[in-house]
């Protein structure tokens, strides 16, 4: 038979194949107590590497986690049709989850920070990929299970690392600590993505396991005889068909529908996660699509830069970029805004010669260019050099003078420093006392905080910049995500929680006039298209009429998710 056949190939023995059953019979016990040390440490090491941010941490509850064994019993049950074997996996696969999802809820609890990570955000909006490297790794987690314990055995490491079941699962834990502490509509958002990850792998791992199990004939005769000999002293395989036989439909389960019914089910299940997979990864495409234009953007402005703009005719440094940022007005026009230290002021007719190389470049019209050019005077500017000119012969440094030049200090101080990404410096305060030294508080745009080692780091640089040792330097972090605006169906009206959230933006708006707001409108499926106008105008309408922000700083766009709801982003 070609099955046996197959399996003899891999080296695969009948007795090997009755071994590997019983084994996996056997891993879906719940008097097991390791195993659920094993959850619970598993679930513990995975969250709180989620929430630090550390993928060795995360790897390191990857390797520890026990699930794979319920998920290939799944597997094996649909190749064999055995019920009992399917109820007992099932049960122990949902009593893990449950406790790994608690405990992952108490320990988000009880944490004092609760910030989004990017660990935390990489798993929380799945695609297709995943799926696939989920079929691929089922696939051989399976065979090596199957397998004589030789060199395939290092296999399993890889398989645990590349699925990578329990942070997923912690990642739902997360989202509903999140949901019942902080923000419910962000936390249920984050607890759904890592859910669909988690039953994305589930599933994926059970098709292929399926699959190699039915190609190696592990459910011949002599392997269910074995397999019916020992289920008759296993207490737990006992009571599960004890409770069996008195369902009405047991007989009609016992079959598990027939081989093509077992795949109709696993096939049906499938198809229903692909769409919310196929619509993650037409949206990351898009992202990446307009990253790799931005990047592109932001290339081509810096070489024109470097490359017309930098130097003097003669070839002496004139100037050079500390920042450059891109964004879009609300008329659709590219905005390059650039930070530069220069030791000579740009004319405007050198500012239009630059957007019209840049344009030039970008195939695009000159009129839906903006630059944004802001220029820090290094030493040498002519504005210093005219203020030196004017001064009296007998040396008289003012108080005006000195101010100048200490904020001049600061400002090439600061021009310096590198924030980790993906913050940005977007506004420094300055506080002088003649009874305590220099303090600064430089304000910086996130969606984390910057660690505390970080934080003393980059103190300590712009300590030793300024030659201050005693100057304090504090960090205050508004955050790039402030929150998501939630409407109610086939509404555009505000409730209170909606203008206490745009109230505390606005607030930030006007305190920092270097940053602007990015609204992104999306709809439900159900709701009518004339919703989105007329919830972007509502917003649009409250900020101008209260706050006076200007309609060129909200730039509204339309989005692509299922959700009825306004996404606010903080961009500079």
């Amino acid at each position: 038979m070609f099955r046996d056949k197959f399996a003899d190939n891999l080296g695969i023995s009948q007795a090997r194949k009755e071994q590997v059953y019983l084994d996996i019979c056997k891993t879906v016990t719940l008097q097991d107590v390791s195993y659920w040390i094993q959850v619970l440490f598993a679930a513990g090491i995975a969250t709180l590497g989620l929430v630090l941010n550390s993928p060795a941490v995360i790897i390191g509850a990857m390797l520890i986690s026990p699930l794979m064994g319920g998920i290939l019993a799944n597997g094996l049950a649909l190749a064999a049709g055995d019920v009992i074997l399917a109820m007992r996996a099932l049960v122990n696969l949902i009593l893990s989850c449950v406790v790994a999802i608690s405990f992952a809820v108490l320990l988000v609890s009880l944490l004092p920070f609760k910030e989004m990570t990017a660990e935390i955000a990489a798993r929380i909006r799945p695609n297709i990929l995943d799926l696939v490297v989920a079929l691929f790794s089922g696939a051989v987690g399976s065979v090596a299970i199957c397998k004589e314990p030789k060199g395939v055995a290092t296999s399993i490491p890889g398989v645990a690392i590349a699925v990578a079941l329990m942070p997923p699962l912690c990642v739902v834990g997360y989202g509903i600590g999140i949901a019942i502490s902080l923000d419910s509509v962000k936390g249920l958002q984050v607890a759904s993505g890592g859910g669909l990850l988690f039953f994305t792998n589930l599933v994926a791992i059970t098709f292929t396991a399926m699959l190699v199990f039915l190609s190696l004939h592990i459910d011949n005769n002599q392997v269910r005889a074995k397999v019916k000999e020992w289920r008759e002293n296993d207490h737990e395989s006992l009571v599960m068909q004890h409770f069996l036989e008195r369902l009405p439909a047991y007989n009609r389960l016992k079959k598990v529908g027939g081989l093509p019914g077992r795949f109709l089910l696993i096939f049906s299940t499938i198809g229903v996660i692909m769409f919310p997979l196929n619509q993650s990864l037409i949206q990351l495409r898009k992202e990446i699509a307009v990253q790799q234009q931005e990047n592109q953007i932001r290339g081509a402005a810096t070489e024109i830069w470097q490359t017309k703009f930098a130097n003097f005719p003669n070839g002496d440094p004139r100037s050079y970029i500390s920042n450059i940022s891109t964004s879009y007005n609300s008329n659709n026009k590219l905005i390059i805004q650039l930070q530069v230290f220069s030791s000579k002021q740009y004319t405007p007719e050198e500012q239009n010669n630059y957007i019209q190389m840049l344009a030039n470049r970008l195939n695009q019209v000159p009129e839906l260019l903006g630059l944004k050019l802001i220029e820090i005077p290094t030493a040498s500017n002519e504005l210093l050099q005219q203020i030196a000119e004017e001064k009296p012969t007998e040396t008289v440094i003012t108080i005006a003078q000195l101010q100048a030049n200490f904020l001049q200090e600061v400002q090439s101080s600061l021009g310096s420093i590198q924030l980790p990404e993906p913050a940005q410096l977007i506004d420094y305060e300055i506080i002088t006392s003649p009874i305590e030294p220099l303090k600064m508080r430089l304000i910086y745009l996130s969606e984390r905080e910057i660690s505390k080692d970080a934080q003393v780091i980059i103190a300590d640089t712009i300590r030793n910049k300024l030659d201050y040792p005693l100057a304090k330097v504090a960090m205050q972090r508004i955050d790039s995500n402030p929150g998501v605006i939630a409407f109610e169906k086939d509404k555009a009206a505000l409730t209170l929680a909606n203008t206490q959230l745009l109230d505390r933006i606005a607030q930030t708006l006007q305190r920092q006039p270097n940053l602007s707001l990015q609204v992104i409108v999306n709809q439900e499926l159900t709701e009518p298209q004339e919703i989105l106008p007329e919830r972007s105008q509502v917003i649009l309408e409250y900020l101008q009429s209260k706050w006076q922000i200007t309609e060129n700083r909200i730039n509204i766009q339309s989005g692509t998710e299922n959700q009825g709801n306004a996404e606010l982003k903080l961009v500079v």
